[in-house]
């Protein structure tokens, strides 16, 4: 089996992603809050930074959120799946480098991968704002609405999200069964849970002086599920936030993984690079067989 390095080197050179099963709408009868924003773009400009010598898409003004699955390929197909959250400050969606990127690792690992194009921008996010959280939510019951058809376990579905995406699948863990104002009794039939929880560089989980207390709306609670964590100690959006919530879970006795590394900032995906924190994704799925969610080695 190649290594998860040399494999990510080859699938940046190549496709990003294996072949796309369907793109659904997350709200196929409009969404909960009318939108009335601009036409969904991506504002990329040539001035934006780089990560790894290479662009990233910022996508913004989605008001039509979606549901991309990547089916793993059948002959590596685990029944894993993992559901994806791209980062941007809920401005902005980093839709390749923390999506269809991520998409493909998960695929080479025999893992499908449902791909979340989530409502941005929003000013206030949960709990001033619910629309993050009820997407999250959507998205998980679309995808295990559909396992039969899309030969995946519903019982090992999982999220991973990066920077807000991170702190929308940690809210997402500790609210699944939130429910909105005059929400259909029809919708909550399926549980939103995730079954494990993946969050890089996660933002917003921590506030206060010293960032030494957890965020409104985060809430943990002993039914979360087993969480990885990890962010770098250089992060200008706070190393506290994994450190604060990984403390948090300890007192509960939630299962969690935590990993800090030293240098990388924010924001580096899982594009391949000289740092420790490249192999982030080699220790996720170590991580995810020992909580029996991939078969064991």
């Amino acid at each position: 089996m190649r290594t998860p390095l040399l494999l990510l080197l080859a699938l940046l050179t190549g496709p990003c992603v294996s072949a796309q099963k369907v793109t659904l709408p997350l709200w196929p009868d409009g969404n909960p809050e009318p939108y009335q924003g601009a036409a969904e773009t991506d504002i990329t400009k040539p001035t934006d930074r780089l990560v790894q010598g290479k662009a990233l898409s910022h996508m913004t003004n989605v008001g039509k959120p979606t549901l991309a699955f990547y089916p793993a390929p059948a002959e590596k197909n685990t029944g894993v799946t993992v559901v994806v959250f791209p980062g941007g400050g809920y401005k902005i969606l980093a839709y390749d480098l923390e999506g269809t990127e991520v998409c493909t690792w998960l695929n080479e690992a025999g893992i499908n991968c449902a791909l979340v194009k989530y409502r941005v921008p929003i000013e206030k996010k949960y709990p001033e704002d619910t629309q993050d959280l009820e997407d999250a939510q959507q998205a998980m019951r679309i995808t295990r609405s559909h396992a039969e058809e899309w030969k995946l376990d519903p019982h090992r579905v999982g999220v991973l999200g990066f920077s807000a995406g991170g702190h929308l699948v940690v809210v997402l863990g500790n609210h699944p069964d939130f429910k909105r104002a005059n929400e259909p009794a029809t919708e909550s039939a399926i549980s939103a849970r995730p079954d494990f929880i993946v969050a890089i560089y996660p933002a917003y989980l921590t506030e206060g002086p010293g960032l030494t207390q957890l965020a409104k709306g985060i809430d943990p609670v002993a039914t979360a599920p087993p969480t990885f964590l990890a962010q770098t100690a250089d992060d200008p959006v706070h190393v506290e936030n994994v450190l604060v919530y990984a403390e948090a879970l300890k007192t509960l006795k939630v299962p969690f993984e935590l990993h800090v590394f030293n240098e990388a900032g924010h924001g580096y995906g899982l594009r391949p690079g000289p740092l420790p924190v490249t192999h982030w994704p080699a220790l996720v799925e170590t991580w995810l067989h020992t909580i029996d969610m991939l078969p064991g080695k």
